[in-house]
C-alpha cells in the first residue's frame, strides 16, 4: 500500500496541481518541451536510486528524443511568457512523473492495471475534495450553463485525458520498462501535430524533422542488443 500511495502522488495528485499552477506564467510549446524530460528522469532516477543501469543506445534515444520534442515545440512558436519559478515547476512535475513510472515498473507491475488505477484515485480523491473546498469552487458554482459546459469538458479530460491514460499507461509499464514507457511524452507532441493537420493547421519542415528524431529516439531506446 505505500508504493500505491507513493506512486499515485507522484504520477496524479501532485503533477496535477504544479501543472496548471505552471501554465499561468509558461508558454505551452515551453511546457510540452519540459514535459518531455520524463525519460530523462527515469534514466536518472533508475540509476541513482533503483540501481538501474542503461544502455548507452537508451541514453542516447532519450537524449535525440528530447531534442526532437523541442524542435517539434519550437515549430509550434513560442508565446513569449515564460517564468523560471513556474517552469521550474513543470520540472518538478515530470521528475515526479519519472519517480512514478519507476516505482509502478518496480513495486507495483503485479497489480492488474485497472485495479491499481482505482485504488490510486480513491486513496487521492479524500485530499483532492479537500484542497477543491478550500480553493472556493463551492462558493463561486452558482450551475450556469457556462459553468455546466466547463465541467462537462473537466469531465471528459478526466475521464479520458487521465483515468483511461493512466490504465493505459500503467498497462504499458507492466509489459515493457518504465523508460520506454516513458517515451509517450514524446509521441504526444507528433499525435498534436497530427490533429492540428487534420484541422486544417499548416505542417512545416520543423514538424517532420522533430517527429523523425523523435521516433529515432524510440527505436534506439526499445532496441535490444544484439547476442553475442
Amino acid at each position: 500500500m505505500p508504493w500505491v500511495i507513493a506512486g499515485g502522488g507522484m504520477g496524479n495528485f501532485i503533477p496535477m496541481f504544479l501543472f496548471p499552477l505552471a501554465q499561468e506564467k509558461v508558454s505551452s510549446s515551453t511546457a510540452g518541451i519540459l514535459d518531455s524530460l520524463v525519460p530523462i528522469f527515469i534514466l536518472l532516477f533508475g540509476y541513482l536510486f533503483f540501481g538501474i543501469k542503461s544502455r548507452l543506445t537508451q541514453v542516447i534515444g532519450a537524449v535525440i528524443g528530447f531534442v526532437g520534442a523541442a524542435m517539434l515545440m519550437g515549430a509550434e512558436g513560442n508565446e513569449g511568457r515564460n517564468d523560471m519559478f513556474h517552469a521550474f515547476l513543470i520540472v518538478l512535475a515530470t521528475a515526479c512523473y519519472g519517480l512514478n513510472g519507476l516505482i509502478i515498473s518496480r513495486y507495483l507491475s503485479g497489480i492488474h492495471s485497472f485495479k491499481l488505477s482505482a485504488v490510486v484515485f480513491t486513496i487521492w480523491f479524500g485530499p483532492s475534495l479537500v484542497i477543491l473546498g478550500f480553493s472556493g469552487f463551492f462558493g463561486h458554482f452558482e450551475g450556469t450553463s457556462v459553468q455546466w459546459q466547463g465541467l462537462g469538458y473537466v469531465a471528459v479530460l478526466g475521464l479520458v485525458g487521465t483515468a483511461l491514460a493512466m490504465m493505459l499507461f500503467y498497462k504499458l509499464l507492466q509489459i515493457t520498462s518504465a523508460i520506454f514507457a516513458s517515451m509517450v511524452t514524446y509521441l504526444m507532441p507528433i499525435v498534436a501535430v497530427m490533429w492540428g493537420v487534420l484541422d486544417g493547421e499548416e505542417l512545416v519542415w520543423g514538424h517532420a524533422a522533430g517527429g523523425a528524431m523523435i521516433l529515432l529516439g524510440v527505436y534506439l531506446i526499445q532496441r535490444k542488443p544484439k547476442e553475442r
